[in-house]
């Protein structure tokens, strides 16, 4: 497995308007599509391809089209605002979700919800998470598709902390991992430092 962190200039520039505590919600979710469509073509550099023909306006050829059957699995609630950013690149893609959430008081994850698309073993699945804090919501996402038969995951998340990475990597080495920035740490709460709050209370604008 591999962790890529993708320091291209545009994704830091944004990244820069997320961690802004005054960001009103509309800037804060149109960012964070803009900084995960960015992280899509990354992602998808490696997807297999195939021939098809093409008629052009001059005359038939023989071009290419994406050969992987997709899925993008958001995982609830902040994963729901790295969705638009990869549809938008892979219109194609279904779309599933798995709800987790991190009890504060023992850091576990606990679930709640999940719906998956049809044969999505047979998919390509692109994970995704704006925060990998203490891994636990990515770890139980992860052992819940391989579950359902999936062996392709790819995972995203905007920001990560080095403990939330080491754990996902020990648990499930063949699984790559594309990250905006890795932060510095986890703070006392196990928050990510300096991070940029709770994602999904802004990108809801419920907090």
């Amino acid at each position: 497995m591999s962790v890529i962190e993708i320091n291209h200039p545009l994704v830091q520039h944004k990244l820069t308007l997320l961690r802004n505590k005054d960001a009103e919600t509309k800037l804060f979710r149109e960012t964070l599509t803009e900084i995960t469509g960015l992280m899509t073509y990354e992602a998808t550099k490696d997807f297999k391809l195939k021939d098809v023909e093409v008629e052009t306006p001059i005359m038939k050829t023989t071009a290419k089209a994406l050969a992987e059957k997709v899925a993008v699995v958001p995982i609830l609630r902040a994963g729901l605002g790295m969705v638009e950013g990869v549809t938008t690149f892979i219109p194609t893609a279904k779309i599933g979700h798995i709800g987790v959430y991190r009890n504060e008081e023992t850091l576990e994850p606990v679930y709640y919800y999940c719906k998956l698309p049809e044969n999505i073993a047979e998919m390509k699945v692109l994970l995704v998470d704006p925060m990998l804090a203490t891994g636990g919501s990515a770890i139980y996402s992860i052992d819940y598709l391989k579950e359902a038969g999936v062996k392709d995951i790819t995972f995203m998340c905007i920001i990560a902390a080095p403990e939330g990475i080491a754990k996902v990597i020990e648990k499930h080495p063949d699984v790559d991992i594309f990250v905006g920035k890795i932060d510095q740490g986890l703070d006392e709460n196990s928050y990510i430092y300096p991070g940029l709050g709770d994602c999904g209370d802004r990108i809801f604008g419920t907090k």
